[in-house]
C-alpha cells in the first residue's frame, strides 16, 4: 500500500477520535463511553487491516456478501475486528452471517427476530428505529419498539440499544435527541446513531457508537 495512504489514514483516524473525545467532554461525558464503528462499505480488506493496525477496533458492513468476503480475509490480523452489521438484514442471510457478526443493529421485525434466535442464539442486537415513519427506509416505528424489545428478549435475544438513521430533514440534534428519550424510556444503554456529517452532534446528544466511514476513509 502507498505509504503516504497509512499516513491519511492514522491522521483521519486521530482527528476524528480528537473530535469525538472533544463532543463528549463538551457535555461532560468521558469520551470512552463513545465507541467509533469504521463504516467499511466498498472499502478493502487491505484498508481495513491497515486501520486495525492503527487501533481501530469495530468494523461496520452493510452488505452481507461484503462482510463475508472481508472477514475470513481479516480473520487472520492480530487483532481481528469486531463486526457489526449495519445494513438491511435479509432472514435468509442470517446463517451465513452468524459466525462472523458480534453486533447486528438492524433489527426491525419480528420474523427477523425469530429467525436471529434460531441461527445466532443469545445474540447482541440493537432495534432500529425509523423515527419519522418513512416508507423506503428500515426500522420499526417508535410506537413498536417496545412490543419488540419484548419479543427479542423473549426469544433469548440481547437487546441492548436502539439504533437509528436520522431524517435528512431538519435538524438532527431533535432527532437524537429523540431516539436518546426512547432509549431512557427503556432503560437501553447504547445509541447507535451519528455519521460522517453529524457524529459529533450525535455525541452531544447520547450516542454511544457513531457510524464513520468517509471521514476516515475518504470518498468512495
Amino acid at each position: 500500500m502507498n505509504p503516504s495512504a497509512d499516513t491519511n489514514l492514522a491522521d483521519a483516524l486521530r482527528d476524528v477520535r480528537g473530535r469525538i473525545a472533544a463532543a463528549a467532554r463538551r457535555v461532560g461525558r468521558a469520551p470512552e463511553s463513545v465507541t467509533l464503528l469504521g463504516a467499511t462499505k466498498t472499502v478493502s480488506a487491505e484498508r481495513i487491516a491497515l486501520a486495525l493496525a492503527l487501533g481501530l477496533l469495530d468494523v461496520g458492513e452493510n452488505r452481507a456478501q461484503e462482510l463475508l468476503a472481508k472477514a475470513p480475509a481479516l480473520a487472520a490480523e492480530p487483532a481481528p475486528p469486531r463486526w457489526h452489521f449495519v445494513g438491511r438484514l435479509q432472514r435468509n442471510k442470517v446463517a451465513a452471517l452468524a459466525p462472523w457478526v458480534s453486533v447486528w443493529h438492524t433489527i426491525d421485525r419480528e420474523p427477523l427476530v425469530a429467525q436471529l434466535a434460531r441461527r445466532a442464539s443469545g445474540a447482541t442486537v440493537l432495534i432500529e428505529v425509523n423515527l419519522d415513519e418513512e416508507p423506503q427506509k428500515g426500522g420499526c416505528t417508535p410506537g413498536d419498539v417496545p412490543r419488540l424489545v419484548d419479543a427479542a428478549r423473549a426469544q433469548g435475544l440481547d437487546v441492548t440499544g436502539l439504533m437509528t438513521v436520522h431524517p435528512r430533514r431538519g435538524d438532527p440534534r431533535g432527532w437524537f435527541a429523540a431516539l436518546r428519550g426512547l432509549g431512557e424510556r427503556l432503560e437501553l444503554a447504547e445509541l447507535s446513531m451519528g455519521m460522517t456529517d453529524d457524529f459529533e452532534i450525535a455525541v452531544e446528544e447520547g450516542a454511544t457508537v457513531v457510524r464513520v466511514g468517509r471521514a476516515l476513509f475518504g470518498e468512495r
